[in-house]
């Protein structure tokens, strides 16, 4: 069955007692015991909840994966993963990053003695550089948020594999629609649900998807142990989101080309990165690893004094966090998702305070454009003014 099937069946033959196309929301967190050393399956929804239960074996297929876990957040979800590391373990992780991955890797895992070096995972002579006898995983992010840098998934955790690593690919921002990195040779992958998957912007939710049934189980103790699990009504909602992924993840790679090749042209805009351009340095390997394009991409202006009166012009599109949601929003990375990220190693990696983050949603693409546009001038138009 294709995914686009699969998607679409979510919990609809889940069922047996009513048949219900939607599968119900089990709101409680006890289950009664036929008698004594018998179980329905359920115990404690902590353990295992129906409805959660549904979404986690539905994911597991979606990405090809042994097991598939739910979380309260995308955040408590890495959380969860960095824990299968000790005091004294080593990671490497991709060097542009999401500001909350490296405000947990510094601000509190390394606390608990696990610590992290950044690396461009592309080149393999630098993370082989870098690896010690106390290295024990590589984090990728593919494409990275927000200057989406694109690793070579397959090149980058066979090299894992040799050297023994255990290989985690963030795979937020392309989906299992367009990207299945376990076939890739990836361990573990991750998400924010709260974006693409859910993609109305009104779930909070992390997953987690597995290969291999001990990594299953040590991930499985993990969830339950730590207990950062998602409830059964931001289940039902994630799960109902992701019946129409398909359908919105086409129009995110839609609009998302058409106002990136929109962007390049435009004379106040300096570059935009956006793998779907073939003059983005990661065009090839995206396609070949994936079937498709993520909906966001970010730019740079040609001058910093632009980016406030662009916030304050846009009408349609929103200036707010997160990414994902069927509605455009446009994001200041360097005051905003990437404000824990230290000025200096923001600046090496091109996160100045010249780039802007663009979400695009499923509007109409000319709307899209129009607003943008008005917002372009208007900001020129007061940055020029400055002169008089």
């Amino acid at each position: 069955m294709r995914i686009e099937s699969r998607l679409a069946q979510m919990g609809s033959q889940s069922d047996p007692v009513t048949g219900a196309v939607s599968f119900p929301i089990y709101q409680a967190t006890a289950f009664r015991h036929p008698k004594l050393g018998q179980s329905t399956g359920f115990d404690y929804a902590r353990t295992k909840s129906p409805t959660r239960s549904v979404l986690e074996d539905a994911f597991a297929k979606l990405e090809s994966g042994d097991a598939a876990f739910a979380y309260s957040s995308g955040m408590a979800a890495l959380h969860n993963i960095f824990m299968l590391f000790s005091q004294g373990d080593h990671l490497l992780v991709s060097l542009d990053l999401y500001g909350g991955t490296y405000r947990l890797l510094e601000q509190i895992m390394s606390r608990f003695g696990i610590i992290a070096d950044y690396v461009d995972t592309n080149d393999i002579e630098a993370m082989t550089a870098l690896r010690k006898s106390n290295t024990k995983g590589i984090l990728i992010e593919t494409p990275t948020n927000p200057l989406m840098m694109v690793t070579d998934v397959e090149k980058v955790c066979g090299w894992a594999s040799d050297n023994g690593l255990l290989s985690i690919v963030d795979n937020t921002l392309l989906t299992p629609f367009f990207q299945r990195p376990l076939e890739l040779g990836a361990d573990i992958v991750i998400h924010s649900a709260t974006k693409y998957l859910g993609g109305h912007n009104d779930v909070l939710a992390g997953l987690v998807a597995v290969k291999g049934v001990e990594l299953s189980e040590k991930v499985a103790f993990l969830h339950n142990s730590i207990g950062a699990v998602l409830g059964p009504q931001d289940s039902w909602l994630l799960m109902r989101g992701m019946k129409t992924l398909a359908l919105r993840m086409e129009r995110h790679q839609f609009n998302a080309t058409r106002l990136a090749k929109h962007l390049q042209q435009h004379p106040l805009i300096q570059e935009v990165y956006y793998p779907a351009l073939p003059n983005h340095p990661g065009f090839d390997i995206q396609n070949r690893q994936s079937s498709g394009n993520t909906g966001i991409f970010s730019f740079k202006v040609k001058d910093a004094r632009l980016i406030e009166p662009i916030l304050r012009h846009i009408q349609l599109i929103a200036f707010a966090e997160s990414l994902g949601g069927v509605e455009s929003l446009m994001t200041y990375p360097a005051v905003q998702t990437h404000a824990d990220i230290p000025l200096e190693v923001r600046n090496q990696i091109g996160v100045d305070d010249r780039l802007l983050r663009l979400s695009v949603g499923i509007e109409h693409i000319d709307d899209l454009i129009a607003d943008l546009d008005h917002a372009l001038v208007q900001a020129n138009k007061e940055v020029q003014n400055e002169y008089k």
